[in-house]
C-alpha cells in the first residue's frame, strides 16, 4: 500500500467526492481543510487499510476498488461503491477498531486524520467545525443504522418463510383403540365368593 499527500485544488471537489452527500456538512472553507489534511491511500489486492483491534483517527472515502470487511478473518461485508465512507466509528468512540477493511482489489481511497483536525481546530476555538464533523458522522451513522435495520427485517421475513417451508406437514392423530367387549353370547364365569360359617 502506498501513501500520498492528497493535493486538493480549493474551492473544487473531486467527482468522487461529489457522490458523499454528507460532505455538504461543512462549509467550504472547512471542506478545503478537511482535504488539505488528508492522504491518497493506493492499495493493492489484500492490502490492510484498517486493522481489527488496533487503534487510529482516519475516515476513510472509497474512491475506487473494492474492499473487504472481515471480522476474525471472516468476510461479513464489501464497500464498493464510490463515495462510501468507512472507519467513522473512529470519531465517536476512540476505542479499537471492531473490524478490518482489506482491498479486495486495487482500490483507491482518501484517508482523512479527524485527530490531525481537532489539533488543527480546538473544540474550544472553533465549535463550529467540530459541531460539522460531528453532524458528519452522525448522518452517516444514521444512514448505516437505517440500512441495518432494513436489512435485518428482509432477514426475520426469509427465515420465517423458511421455517414454514420446511416444517413437517401435520399428521392425523391416530384414534384410541376401541374398548374391549366381550363377544356375542359369552358369559362373564361366574364369581366364586367365600362364604365365612
Amino acid at each position: 500500500m502506498k501513501e500520498y499527500a492528497y493535493i486538493h485544488e480549493e474551492g473544487s471537489l473531486p467527482a468522487p467526492l461529489k457522490a458523499v452527500p454528507f460532505l455538504n456538512s461543512f462549509t467550504d472553507d472547512q471542506l478545503d481543510e478537511v482535504l488539505n489534511s488528508s492522504s491518497l491511500l493506493q492499495c493493492d489486492p489484500g492490502d490492510t487499510i484498517i486493522q481489527e483491534g488496533t487503534i487510529d483517527s482516519r475516515i476513510y472515502v472509497l474512491l475506487s476498488g473494492e474492499l473487504e470487511v472481515r471480522v476474525g478473518g471472516k468476510k461479513v461485508a464489501a464497500i464498493s461503491r464510490i463515495g462510501d465512507v468507512f472507519g467513522e466509528l473512529a470519531l465517536v468512540n476512540q476505542d479499537k477498531r471492531a473490524a478490518s477493511v482489506i482491498a479486495g482489489s486495487r482500490a483507491l481511497c482518501l484517508a482523512v486524520d479527524q485527530k490531525f483536525l481537532q489539533d488543527m481546530h480546538p473544540r474550544e476555538e472553533d465549535p463550529a467545525f467540530h459541531a460539522a464533523l460531528f453532524e458528519f458522522v452522525a448522518r452517516l451513522v444514521a444512514k448505516k443504522l437505517d440500512a441495518t435495520s432494513r436489512r435485518l427485517a428482509e432477514v426475520e421475513k426469509e427465515l420465517r418463510a423458511l421455517k414454514e417451508s420446511t416444517a413437517p406437514a401435520p399428521t392425523a392423530v391416530p384414534a384410541s383403540p376401541p374398548a374391549r367387549t366381550r363377544p356375542a353370547g359369552k358369559a362373564r364365569p361366574p364369581v366364586r365368593r367365600k362364604v365365612m360359617a
